[in-house]
């Protein structure tokens, strides 16, 4: 079935009807990926005032009752620098508390709040979530396909020294993303 629709889909864009050359057609589609994921933050956003990275520490601080921020940014996919950011904005609204060790001072354990778990509670799926799964259901083959063309892609836009974690965000994984229109 999925190949039928690869082949449906290259037929299309190849067609001498096409109103897109393919440098247009691969534009449109890198368009429309960067809107669903804006569309997804803002969303975030205003509906419980978190970014995707945010949410993605509440999550894993959910699922492990309590974590040293090393082990968090390992999970998030983010660096040490960012996550004592995140920690700072997320403690700042209650979300979690961060507290000393009490055997050995220097360590740090943070833990969701009450308030954390009611806002996970509310907030919507992330779309990396659903990316996720849908893209594990995927044959291997096409797995490798669509990560080798995204690889490339990278290349054509020289965004490869570009830092980025696994999280599927606008701007920077810290900042909420502004209403449409606004400046960052």
């Amino acid at each position: 079935m999925e190949t039928h629709y690869i082949e449906t889909m290259i037929a299309q864009l190849s067609a001498p009807d096409s109103k897109h050359d393919a440098s247009e057609q691969a534009l449109i589609s890198l368009r429309r990926i960067l809107k669903a994921v804006e569309a997804n933050s803002r969303s975030l956003a205003r509906d419980t005032s978190l970014t995707p990275s945010q949410l993605v520490v509440l999550k894993e601080l959910s699922q492990r009752g309590g974590a040293q921020p090393g082990e968090l940014a390992r999970a998030a996919g983010l660096k040490q620098a960012t996550i004592s950011i995140l920690l700072d904005k997320l403690q700042a609204r209650g979300l979690i508390l961060r507290a000393r060790g009490d055997a050995d001072r220097r360590t740090v354990m943070v833990q969701i709040t009450p308030e954390g778990r009611h806002t996970l509670a509310g907030a919507p799926d992330l779309l990396q979530a659903e990316f996720g799964s849908r893209f594990a259901h995927l044959p291997e083959w096409e797995q490798a396909y669509i990560n080798a063309a995204l690889v490339r892609l990278v290349s054509l836009l020289g965004a490869a020294d570009i830092d980025a974690s696994p999280v599927l965000d606008v701007g920077a994984v810290t900042d909420l993303p502004g209403a449409p229109g606004e400046p960052r």
